[in-house]
């Protein structure tokens, strides 16, 4: 891809999102959202996360696989369950799905 066909991509992609970004506020013109609307796009975020951690535990390239760094992150959640800090379930985590990479 030449640099000008990647700028025009990336130009392309900057309008595209400020367009999706402004719909919004378009729409509602200064009106509030109802409860039950912002209730539900509360919601949007931690299911839009909790997707994102999904799809990268159990996917290995393109299909599902359970692997070193599915028992990673499950050992991270284990210790997050169990009261550890965020930075040393992360360590939890690393140590663990390497630990399996380099036995397996």
């Amino acid at each position: 891809m030449s640099d000008a066909k990647a700028w025009a991509l990336i130009v392309g992609c900057a309008l595209v999102t400020f367009a999706i970004k402004a719909a919004g506020p378009i729409a509602l013109g200064g009106r509030e959202l109802p409860d039950w609307f912002a209730r539900l796009v509360t919601l949007l975020a931690p299911a839009l996360l909790s997707a994102l951690v999904v799809t990268q535990v159990f996917a290995n390239g393109q299909e599902l696989a359970v692997g070193a760094d599915t028992a990673g992150v499950a050992a991270a959640g284990v210790a997050l369950w169990r009261g550890v800090p965020i930075a040393a379930a992360v360590v939890v985590a690393a140590a663990v799905t390497a630990l399996l990479r380099a036995v397996v």
